[in-house]
């Protein structure tokens, strides 16, 4: 069987959600991150190391995260942490994120507008 293909374009902002919420959960490293995300969405979303890792430097380089070191079995790690910064984030993503989930359920299930279509 073909292992799962990643799916990085999913939906701009998306990894950078999932992360954030994740992170404000507990303080994760980069793999940890990829796979909470694979487990937690029962693989519905794939991101790879190449989507996610990137996306955990542009947070802290931006003050969302702050990461620290740590040699866990022989192995540097770095963990990351959420800041007040990044809690704020997270708490615009995830309004914009249910007004949006809502206004295509709208269309999905039929709204006021649905006939117009």
């Amino acid at each position: 069987m073909a292992s799962p293909k990643t799916n990085p374009n999913f939906m701009n902002g998306v990894p950078e959600l999932l992360i954030l919420k994740l992170i404000a959960k507990q303080e994760m490293y980069g793999y940890e991150v990829v796979q909470a995300i694979r487990l937690q969405t029962e693989e519905a979303i794939l991101l790879g190391e190449g989507v996610i890792y990137p996306v955990l430097h542009a947070l802290e380089r931006d003050g969302a995260l702050k990461s620290r070191r740590q040699t866990v079995n022989g192995r540097r790690r770095i963990y990351y942490s959420i800041t007040p910064e990044g809690q704020r984030r997270l708490s615009d993503l995830t309004s914009n994120w249910a007004r949006l989930t809502k206004a295509i359920q709208t269309v999905i299930v039929g709204g006021q507008h649905a006939e117009a279509v």
